[in-house]
């Protein structure tokens, strides 16, 4: 199906709302490339805290992120929405206005508190159909691919003439922005309703955390994060080490994460496409332990090697960023992926903090290569732990809507259903109307299906 079939009003909700996550995770990654290099100059400064005040904002989202969730549940989501971008521009201006690295941590802080991802997944879904609800799902992924892109070129030009103050202003005018595109353009849903596959339940997270392979895949993704922080606590240190200039290193940055992107589709062709997904998954995760070694072992081998590993490490990034979530739709319990996905997009904030952490108490007592080192090791401990993962089925999830929800009906339903050839799992919602199937794409009977709806 094309984005032409959405309606007008799913076309602004998708782009409005893709839009407003890509602004406001450009927020947060513009200060990547540069803040170790620039935060020398704040008051106060050391590695640890330095590394702390990169990664900061990864606690409070990840801590914030489900109960904001929630809340949007009660007051709105657009409410909630435009609170958590308010909480981003006064961390913002917090940390523009602070002398102190004690300050832009704070700031730093405050920005992740305005934990807002859940309550725009939840109003994209309020405002689209199911059937285009991965298409939306979809887009929004792309803008945050892109975001840290575009943020790895603009955080090094905009604090060149301007410094980390104006960076951040610069931050506080994006979420600005934000509160304008979800005011102006994004439509008002006619009521909120909870779905299961985007949603997180409450009665749901104690299940998900009791999952050995979505906790598996939590760990992965904590694991990834936390590796990708503490490479930019020193990544851009080595460089200007390496005697590039500050503001020229999106120069190297640009170039190489466009190639490696495009030296990663193919890889994801063939793990979905030849059902290679845990070789392919297994090897992502090795050029990651690879290039961080080998980035601390041959550190005085020139910018052409370390620009060669760079690509390496990003092709391998972009790999596991795309399969992580693939995976977790695929072994999520039927309506549970949007609980899921909440816990897995918590573990991947906690990495963020970690990493921020432990690279900047890395650097700070044992230098660069200390840092690249403990990731490589990381990641090899990470490797260890998902070669017992199990090779995931082609599963996927469909929602079907229900019109009659007498029990008699709903339990004559669900035998019927599970007969169908590919369904393995069946749970009815009645509050939804809806019931919510697990499927093996290479066995499912959709013609079986239609027939026990008709």
């Amino acid at each position: 199906m094309s984005i032409e079939s959405m309606t007008t009003g799913e076309r602004r909700a998708v782009s409005g709302l893709a839009g407003l996550y890509a602004l406001r995770m450009l927020g947060l990654f513009m200060v990547l490339p540069v803040f170790s290099i620039y935060s020398a100059d704040l008051e106060g400064a050391t590695p640890a805290l330095i590394g702390m005040a990169i990664g900061g904002y990864g606690l409070t989202q990840a801590l914030l992120q489900i109960p904001f969730g929630f809340l949007s549940d009660k007051l709105g989501r657009k409410v909630v929405i435009v609170s958590g971008l308010l909480l981003f521009v006064l961390g913002s201006i917090v940390a523009a206005m602070s002398t102190t690295i004690e300050g832009v941590i704070i700031g730093r802080c405050l920005q992740g508190s305005g934990a807002i991802a859940s309550s725009i997944m939840a109003l994209l879904s309020d405002l689209t159909r199911e059937q285009m609800r991965m298409r939306a799902m979809a887009a929004v992924g792309m803008s945050i691919g892109i975001s840290f892109s575009v943020a790895m070129v603009l955080g090094p030009i905009v604090s060149q003439p301007f410094g980390l103050s104006g960076l951040f202003w610069f931050t506080a005018v994006l979420a600005s922005l934000g509160i304008l595109v979800i005011w102006k353009w994004v439509p008002t849903p006619k009521l909120y309703a909870s779905h299961r596959d985007t949603n997180v339940q409450k009665g749901d997270i104690k299940a998900i955390l009791k999952h050995p392979e979505l906790l598996r895949l939590d760990l992965g993704i904590l694991v990834l994060h936390l590796i990708l922080t503490a490479t930019f606590v020193v990544i851009p240190l080595r460089l200007r080490d390496l005697g590039f200039l500050p503001e020229t290193h999106w120069m190297i940055y640009l170039p190489v994460m466009i190639v490696a992107f495009i030296a990663m589709v193919p890889f994801i062709l063939v793990a979905e496409k030849k059902r290679k997904m845990k070789p392919i998954f297994l090897f992502a995760i090795s050029l990651i332990a690879i290039s961080q070694l080998l980035m601390g072992l041959i550190s005085a081998s020139g910018s052409v090697i370390l620009i060669a590993l760079l690509f390496l490490f990003f092709m391998a990034f972009n790999l596991l960023e795309a399969s992580l979530p693939s995976l977790i739709s695929k072994l999520s319990p039927a309506g549970q992926k949007g609980t899921a996905m909440g816990v897995y997009s918590s573990c991947q904030f906690m990495g963020a903090f970690l990493g921020g952490l432990l690279g900047g108490y890395l650097y700070g007592e044992k230098g660069i290569d200390a840092v690249l080192l403990v990731s490589g090791a990381l990641a090899l401990l990470w490797l260890a732990f998902a070669f017992s993962m199990k090779a995931p089925k082609q599963m996927t999830g469909k929602v079907v809507p229900l019109l009659e929800l007498s029990q008699e009906y709903t339990d004559d339903l669900s035998k019927k259903l599970l007969a169908i050839a590919g369904v393995e799992e069946v749970v009815i919602v009645a509050d939804e109307k809806a019931a919510y199937l697990k499927v093996d794409k290479d066995a499912f009977d959709e013609q079986a299906l239609a027939t026990v709806l008709a």
